[in-house]
């Protein structure tokens, strides 16, 4: 049995992507939420998010490794194009490491300091992935137009982790703290609603290739199913989220799947809008692959570590599953 190895890896690295936007996500959420609470809710967010988020940074480079190793020509040319906002990105990461670690031990003021810098951060560090994604889609094309465009995507990513985080706190939190977080999670949702509609209408003038894989009907009607799906989603969002504010009983779980489904949709539709590009309208998956040999070779070293990463992932997940509370992973 043979297999299209540039496919396989492909997925691996779609997979691992998508892995990283979700479980990084929510915390990059809740980083930028952290100003909206008290000194002692900000400690329970914090916690909320302390056996989790180093880890989920895991897929970030998993994901990029992938793309080294199986996609050495592509990997050239799109973190040469985006080298500034990796950097950007970078930075905002590093200083949510070190704001996250130091937060701990100060006192007063510095606390204070570190909160924001925890929060600007995450900001930073959300708002340089959704200009890179913007420029990716657009296939690093120069102009002003195209920057605009980018810097919409980042704020409409941003948006997408305000509803994760939000959502995450509904589950791990309680009392006042997972009433704000309803709060928080309807108001993410207009951001999302907001940020998807502005990018949905700008990315087919932007690009004739998505306008012609979206909209060249009747072959392309089936399409809209996923559209309806993440309206779909947004809806049970938002009614989830109602009833959890009115005392109802359902499971706390419900806004955070429908913001997880959200954006698996949406990662559905970009991998339809890119494929087989792995750069847009320049270079297939089959132009930019390794050599089979090499990729065979990297392909059993992803059978081995993926299972471990995924049995580390679930395993701390269900260990540290429950409420947060201040102070427990300081």
């Amino acid at each position: 049995m043979s297999f299209d190895l540039p496919l396989v890896f492909m997925f691996l690295m779609g997979v691992a992507i998508l892995a990283y936007v979700v479980l990084d996500g929510y915390d990059l959420g809740v980083g930028m939420l952290l100003p909206a609470g008290d000194a002692e809710e900000q400690d329970v967010m914090v916690a909320a998010i302390a056996p989790f988020w180093d880890a989920n940074e895991t897929w970030l480079v998993l994901g990029v490794g992938l793309i080294l190793v199986a996609f050495p020509l592509a990997h050239g040319i799109i973190f040469g194009a985006l080298y500034l906002p990796t950097v950007a990105m970078l930075i905002g990461l590093m200083l949510r490491g070190v704001a996250f670690e130091f937060r701990v031990k100060a006192q007063g003021w510095h606390r204070e300091l570190w909160n924001w810098l925890f929060y600007f951060g995450s900001f930073l560090a959300s708002l340089a992935q959704g200009f890179m994604l913007g420029r990716y889609v657009t296939g690093f094309q120069p102009g002003f137009g195209y920057l605009v465009y980018a810097l919409l995507v980042g704020g409409g990513l941003c948006g997408g982790y305000v509803l994760l985080g939000a959502t995450w706190l509904v589950l791990r939190t309680e009392g006042a703290l997972q009433r704000k977080a309803l709060g928080w999670a309807r108001w993410g949702l207009w951001w999302v609603a907001l940020g998807v509609a502005l990018v949905s209408a700008a990315t087919p003038l932007v690009s004739g290739i998505v306008w012609e894989k979206w909209f060249d009907f009747p072959r392309t009607s089936a399409l809209m199913l996923l559209p309806i799906a993440s309206v779909a989603a947004g809806i049970w969002v938002w009614k989830s989220s109602g009833r959890l504010a009115r005392g109802e009983r359902i499971p706390e779980w419900a806004p955070f799947v429908g913001a997880l489904a959200i954006f698996v949709l949406a990662f559905i539709g970009l991998a339809y809008t890119m494929f087989p590009y792995i750069v847009m309208d320049r270079l297939t998956i089959w132009e930019a692959a390794a050599h089979p040999s090499a990729l065979k070779a990297v392909l059993i070293g992803a059978a081995v570590v993926l299972p471990f990463i995924v049995a580390y992932t679930a395993f701390s997940y269900r260990i540290f599953r429950g409420k947060a509370r201040a102070g427990m992973y300081e």
